[in-house]
């Protein structure tokens, strides 16, 4: 069966490329014009893949990212021409799972596509929702990893600090999952984003330090004098226990 894409984009030419290209990759679309119909359609129809555009008539993309976010599980891959790092950062902190800058590649945007395709199928077809990302020694189980006050439930997908479960994006949960399953040891931004993202050189290292102050803002007491997240600086992160 062909995964379902829904492309939510005002700018008829831009929408028309992008579904062209993704059919001739044997990928069914759909499309949304405006924001409202954009969200009344994520809700309400099931779809494998949205590309979301921020600027829209209507509900904007950010808001449309935070209501599906709230309501299903599927990867967001924003597609905008919004090029500050704020909206980055709020785009991700909403859920997304890429963002992609306006103009692209439509090769690249293909690639990652099929890229957070295969990487959401292989989660949600494990048996504990994560991918193997290593032993774990000591500081687990086959369901669970428990560090000082972080618990992660791999079972349930569901990370609790201090007893108190907090709630995480996708792409948070898995580098979390894998920089706790890999501790004491410095990762560079380029492994981290192949890693988690899939996506080798294709993607913008800077998500992997967005998604970093995620993370500390969510497990640290003192986000800015982190316990477990280091920066190893000129280097990359390392999670300490």
């Amino acid at each position: 069966m062909k995964k379902r894409i829904l492309i939510i984009e005002d700018e008829p030419v831009i929408a028309e490329v992008q579904k062209d290209y993704l059919e001739a990759a044997g990928f069914e679309t759909a499309l949304a014009r405006s924001g409202d119909s954009g969200l009344n359609r994520s809700l309400n129809e099931s779809f494998d893949l949205i590309l979301l555009d921020l600027m829209l008539p209507g509900v904007d993309g950010f808001e449309i990212c935070r209501r599906v976010r709230q309501a299903k599980n599927v990867p967001i891959l924003i597609v905008s021409a919004k090029k500050e790092e704020v909206d980055k950062i709020r785009g991700f902190g909403l859920g997304a799972d890429d963002y992609i800058l306006k103009p692209f590649s439509l090769g690249e945007l293909v690639a990652r596509v099929k890229a957070h395709l295969a990487r959401f199928e292989r989660l949600t077809a494990s048996g504990s929702g994560a991918e193997s990302v290593g032993g774990i020694g000591s500081i687990g189980s086959k369901d669970q990893i428990v560090v000082d006050g972080i618990r992660i439930d791999k079972l349930a997908r569901k990370v609790y600090v201090w007893d108190a479960e907090v709630s995480f994006t996708s792409k948070e949960y898995e580098l979390l999952l894998f920089l706790v399953s890999n501790p004491n040891r410095v990762f560079r931004k380029e492994e981290l984003f192949e890693r988690i993202w899939g996506l080798d050189s294709l993607g913008d290292i800077a998500t992997v330090t967005v998604h970093i102050s995620k993370l500390r803002e969510k497990i640290e007491r003192q986000p800015s004098k982190p316990q477990y997240i280091d920066t190893v600086w000129g280097v990359g992160y390392r999670f300490n226990i």
